[in-house]
């Protein structure tokens, strides 16, 4: 009987697994601002001096480039985090001395400096944010890494999995709903350099303190053993030989639309709020603009909220494959819903109102796509090391940090490029709201339609794409019985047992 007690102890505690979805979200809410402002601010703060409204699309040119070139260096900090020997572990030391540079390059980088040269400006732009990508990877490899040493137990690492999954996507949410705060504190009626400043300020003390408590309180169960090597051979094979991670690699980047829609309801909100929101019952008349930009995401957070709660039983009871199927299909349905009316179904179905009633249905196709390509790559981590005898969580996790800062790459290039190609202008529309004009007469409704098809309709085309490299994903249930049945039994014969929690 004490022999079962021990056996049913577990070596994750559900308290545990929450402290390490509050450190991601910590590092989460920098990231998600980042993405989200970085392309805005910098039209703000530089617009006149990068040449207007067509400096959006250079500046979109320039981070695509910038996470493509520093994505570079993704397989090579794996593969040091893999190769590093520290005592306290793999992944912990690596997230406690990431942050600092992590955070000070982030506060930098809203710094308005005063540049008198166009061509010197965008050089400052390309090398910071190049930096910043390099960095953000220093702390997202190994903070997401280290899901796959929480445990050995795959079911404590798939609930630490969903926690931090639903953490994470409250992270990236969080920038814009205190940007929305932070203005009516200061009574500002869009971001200034002042608002930037004190909302990036925020997010950098979240990911101080909240990841800083990865290090303190989690603790990795597996021995650190870095004997991998770091060279392009050994990551030109692993690139070869590790289908399973190409998989998700590929079906992360066929979902890149997914994560347009943030980028939007930043940059091109004053376009899809063109007929505002009538709030006269709080004696504020009709509001435009930044002003009610956080309701985007506001009905699309609760289904999505439930949804990523229970997505790990989901995922249990179908499999992965089959839940990524079902909501990258019902993504595609109701979104394609969504646009049509919205397209062809005349002023009521424009609305505000109409536009948080798409976003409650449309929520909850986002609860896979972020939570089972994490849960796939702790897996792929066993299905290596059961294939090679090597652990390597640093180069598989680099491969998913890769996909999704590709990913988000190409929502927001992509994402600007197409409102610049549709008319956008920032500026003009800014303009207008303070002159008190008619915005339905500055904005036509084909610019409307445009910015609300790649605000909804493309999310849910890509989000099926995703689903099409699954059909080749082979790590099914009875592999992974097999696999650690396996994986045990060698552990137990090199003596080398999970660390106990103490």
């Amino acid at each position: 009987m004490g022999d079962n007690q021990l056996k049913r102890k577990p070596i994750l505690s559900v308290g545990s697994a929450w402290i390490y979805a509050i450190g991601i979200f910590g590092i989460q809410s920098v990231i998600g601002f980042v993405n989200s402002f970085q392309s805005e601010y910098y039209s703000a703060m530089y617009g006149n001096l990068l040449g207007g409204a067509s400096s959006l699309m250079v500046i979109a040119a320039i981070i695509l480039g910038a996470k493509v070139i520093s994505s570079l260096a993704d397989f090579f900090i794996g593969s040091i985090i893999d190769k590093s020997k520290f005592k306290s572990g793999k992944m912990r030391p690596w997230i406690l001395i990431s942050l600092i540079p992590f955070v000070t390059i982030t506060m930098i980088m809203f710094v308005k400096i005063p540049f008198t040269s166009r061509v010197g400006a965008y050089i400052y732009i390309a090398f910071v944010t190049v930096l910043w990508n390099a960095l953000m990877s220093f702390s997202d490899i190994p903070s997401q890494g280290m899901l796959a040493r929480l445990s050995p137990d795959a079911g404590e690492r798939n609930m630490a999995a969903g926690l931090s999954n639903l953490m994470k996507a409250v992270g990236l949410a969080l920038p814009g709903v205190f940007s929305s705060i932070v203005c009516v504190l200061t009574g500002a009626g869009t971001m200034t350099q002042k608002e930037y400043y004190i909302t990036v300020g925020l997010m950098c003390g979240f990911a101080i303190v909240l990841g800083g408590m990865i290090f303190v309180f989690n603790r990795e169960k597996y021995e650190n053993q870095g004997e991998n090597k770091v060279s392009f051979k050994e990551l030109k094979k692993e690139l070869k030989e590790n289908k399973m991670i190409i998989i998700v690699f590929i079906s992360y980047i066929l979902g890149f639309a997914r994560n347009i829609a943030m980028g939007i309801a930043v940059q091109a909100h004053t376009v899809l709020l063109r007929e505002g929101l009538n709030l006269s019952f709080l004696g504020m008349g009709t509001v435009y603009g930044s002003s009610i930009s956080w309701l985007f995401g506001t009905t699309a957070a609760v289904p999505s909220t439930i949804l990523l709660i229970l997505i790990p039983t989901i995922t249990k009871k179908l499999g992965e494959k089959k839940a990524f199927f079902i909501f990258g299909l019902y993504g595609f349905i109701v979104s394609t819903i969504a646009f049509l009316l919205y397209a062809l179904g005349g002023p009521p179905f424009r609305t505000v109102v109409a536009i948080l009633i798409y976003e409650f249905f449309i929520g909850f196709m986002y609860a896979t796509h972020s939570y089972i390509p994490l849960v796939m790559t702790s897996d792929i981590v066993d299905y290596r090391e059961w294939q090679t005898g090597k652990r390597k969580e640093g180069t598989q996790f680099s491969i998913l940090s890769l996909s999704i800062k590709l990913s988000n790459a190409l929502s927001v290039a992509v994402g600007i490029f197409l409102c610049g190609a549709l008319g956008y202008n920032s500026e003009a529309y800014t303009a207008a709201i303070n002159a008190g004009q008619n915005m339905a007469e500055v904005i036509p409704n084909s610019t409307q339609t445009g910015i609300f098809a790649i605000f909804v309709l493309m999310p849910g085309i890509c989000n099926f794409l995703a689903f099409i490299p699954m059909l080749w994903y082979k790590i099914d249930e009875k592999t992974k019985k097999v696999m650690r049945e396996e994986l045990q039994k060698r552990r137990e014969e090199r003596l080398v047992s999970p660390i106990s929690e103490s």
